[in-house]
Formats: C-alpha cells, sequence, structure tokens
C-alpha cells in the first residue's frame, strides 16, 4: 500500500483554517472584526529600525548576498552576551546560531534528535506547528497533560518516557496558554532529560514579556547546560519583524553541526536584512522594548479587571500571560463550532481549544485561546463585552 506523503499526515494550519471563517461574512460600521487569533504583531517596526534597515538595503552590499549558515557572526555573539547577561551563564557564540524564524529553529532541533518512529513529550494545550512538524517528521506526538494552572510535571512526563523519547519539549511564556513556568518547573525538567539522555527543548519565543523581572530561570547557570538543553527565540515578537523570519537556536556545538546541514539544506542562510534589522534592535532599542512589553503587562491586566463579567456567565480563565488568554466556556457546544459562530454572532475571531490538542483529548471542545497582542485596553473591554453577550 502506497504510504501517504508527509504533509498529509498533519492537520490544516489553524491560523489559516480560521481565516477561511470569514469569507462571506461582513461585520457593521458600528462592530468592526475583533480578530484575536493570531500571535503576531501587525504594525511594522519602529521609525528608528525601519531607517536602520533603510541605509542597510542602500549601503551594505552584503546584505544582499549569501551569508554563513549558521547566521551573521555578530548576531550571534550579540545573542550570546545578552542570554549570558540575561540568564547569570555563560553562552558563547559557538552555541548560536540564527535562523530563519522560531519555527525553523524547532523544525532543525527536532531533525537532529528524531529518526522514524521516535517520540517527543509535549505538554497540551500544545503549540500547533510542533505538533504538525512532528507529524511531517515522522515522529510520534507524546501529548503530557498540564496540571494545574496549566503548568506540567516533570514526574507525570516521567511515566511517558520510553526507549523510543528523544526530548521534552516546553514553552515558557506559553503558547496557547499564556503562563509563565517557575524555575523549579524548568529545573526539575531539566534533571529528568538528563537521567534518561534525553533533549529538553525550551521554546523562549515569548521572553521579552515576561512578567516576572530578574533571571526567571536557571539553566544556563549549568556548567553543563549544552549537554541537555536546546532553547529557542524568535525576534519576530520583540521587534515587530515578523515578515523578515529571524529566530534563534541555542544549543551545543555539536548539535547545532547537525544543525547546519538542515539550515544549509531548507534555507541556505537566514534572511540577512532580518538579520541586521535584530542586530540593530538588540544594541539600540532596550528602552522601546521595555515599553513594549509594559503595553503587553497592562493587557494582560485588562483581561484580569474585566474578567468578572465573563465568570458570572461561567467562563473560567485558564491561564493568562505574554500575549494570550487561555479560556474555558460554559456552553453546551463543542469549541471549534463556537469559534466559527462567533465571527458573525460577535464579530470575534479566535481559536478554538481543539487546534491544541489531540483530537481525541476531551478538553479540547471547552477552551477558547484569545491572542490580546493587538488590542489596547479599550479593545478588551469591548471583547469581553461581546463575549459576556453572546448566546449561541
Amino acid at each position: 500500500m502506497r504510504k501517504l506523503p508527509r504533509t498529509e499526515m498533519t492537520f490544516s494550519p489553524p491560523v489559516m483554517e480560521a481565516r477561511r471563517w470569514l469569507d462571506g461574512v461582513t461585520h457593521p460600521a458600528d462592530r468592526p472584526l475583533i480578530n484575536v487569533s493570531q500571535a503576531a504583531p501587525v504594525d511594522a517596526p519602529p521609525q528608528p529600525m525601519l531607517e536602520a534597515m533603510a541605509q542597510i538595503v542602500l549601503t551594505d552590499p552584503s546584505a544582499h548576498l549569501y551569508g554563513p549558515v549558521l547566521g551573521l557572526p555578530d548576531l550571534r555573539a550579540e545573542v550570546a552576551a545578552r542570554w549570558s547577561r540575561d540568564y547569570a551563564g555563560t553562552v558563547t557564540p559557538a552555541q548560536v546560531a540564527i535562523t530563519s524564524g522560531c519555527n525553523q529553529a524547532f523544525a532543525a532541533a527536532i531533525s537532529t534528535l528524531c529518526a522514524e518512529g521516535d517520540e517527543v513529550i509535549l505538554p497540551v494545550p500544545y503549540y500547533f506547528n510542533h505538533a504538525m512538524w512532528l507529524d511531517m517528521a515522522g515522529a510520534v506526538t507524546v501529548p503530557l497533560q498540564a496540571g494545574a494552572g496549566l503548568i506540567p510535571s516533570a514526574a507525570d512526563a516521567e511515566a511517558l518516557i520510553t526507549e523510543r523519547t528523544r526530548a521534552i519539549v516546553l514553552v515558557s511564556p506559553n503558547n496557547p496558554g499564556g503562563v509563565e513556568y517557575p524555575a523549579a518547573t524548568l529545573s526539575a525538567f531539566r534533571d529528568l532529560c538528563r537521567s534518561r539522555g534525553i533533549a529538553l527543548i525550551v521554546d523562549e519565543t515569548y521572553r521579552d514579556f515576561d512578567a516576572r523581572s530578574g533571571v526567571v530561570h536557571d539553566l544556563f547557570t549549568d556548567p553543563d547546560w549544552d549537554d541537555t538543553l536546546i532553547q529557542l527565540y524568535s525576534f519576530s515578537k520583540a521587534y515587530r519583524l515578523t515578515g523578515h523570519r529571524v529566530g534563534a537556536i541555542t544549543a551545543s556545538q555539536a548539535r547545532l553541526a547537525e544543525v547546519e546541514k538542515f539550515l544549509d539544506t531548507v534555507a541556505i542562510c537566514p534572511n540577512q536584512l532580518g538579520q541586521r534589522a535584530a542586530l540593530w534592535g538588540m544594541r539600540n532599542l532596550d528602552q522601546w522594548l521595555a515599553g513594549e512589553r509594559d503595553e503587553i503587562l497592562d493587557r494582560r491586566a485588562a483581561i484580569i479587571d474585566h474578567f468578572p463579567q465573563l465568570a458570572e456567565k461561567g467562563w473560567k480563565i485558564l491561564g493568562c500571560g505574554a500575549y494570550f488568554a487561555y479560556l474555558q466556556h460554559p456552553f453546551d457546544i463543542a469549541s471549534d463550532d463556537l469559534a466559527q459562530r462567533l465571527v458573525a454572532g460577535a464579530g470575534i475571531l479566535c481559536l478554538p481549544g481543539t487546534m491544541f490538542r489531540p483530537a481525541s483529548d476531551p478538553a479540547g471542545p471547552r477552551e477558547l485561546r484569545i491572542a490580546f497582542a493587538n488590542i489596547d485596553r479599550a479593545g478588551v473591554a469591548e471583547l469581553f463585552g461581546r463575549l459576556a453577550a453572546y448566546t449561541p
């Protein structure tokens, strides 16, 4: 029997599927669509960065050519220095590679770890692109149910490890749940992975919007961190560089030698303009980024402030932070049906929990993800007012 191509082994991209729900739906002028479906800034980079990028385009010929497969050396060095400072540890430029976005960093990491039929443990609800890539890579997603507050337990994960397990993947601050994993949780997973000889992949795409101050975990203080840890990052959220596709992977030099094979085959090198913009941003936009963080934290606070009106209607908030609020709805219909009805019935586009869990998981039909990065405090109030007034 002919085997299906890898792309047919996974589901359709959720954000693209949700956008199709808008087809044929009109929204009155007094109730425009509130789009809380995608976790990405929609504004262009700040004006000083745009001006710097224009000068790079005009004056730096190397920005238009192939570059090193593992990324711009100056950017790798900047990331290493920043991580060493922010995590009170030691990261060298040779332990950093630049990728074409964080999704590619994940794909590259998995490609260095997994053969056909190998297993990767993902806490659920999970980031759907992680599950999609595992499907297409021929790996097996092993769901780990998160506990109270959507925090996964290393003890629960240990019971899922088999001889085919190659990695555990954590996202903190979490997508879709928004929760920030305690340092002790991350250390427990590191210790478990090291003891079982598997990798710990930590996706910190939203690290710049963590509500905590200071060092949020001690993973990089371990002098042997790179025998177990693979850390992922995205410049897209911090500097609004979504279209330029710039991410990073921090791991051992031996791991990055394998990553280089993947990157060279898929993209040859990361986006040259995007890399230079990210470097400029890291060197010049700390104060601006602090303001962006303050704004996201205010929107998070607005979620908490306005949620009581939903709580009165039977809604529950399961997690909130970074760009996300993860909610449990009170209705006797599945969330994928509810999300589609909300488009016309309330002028809201959001994603159902069924997109963040395996099809067999009974929790998904009760959950919705709200990505609030592009609605301000007034927008949050309007969103919750519509949800509170809505009846399917």
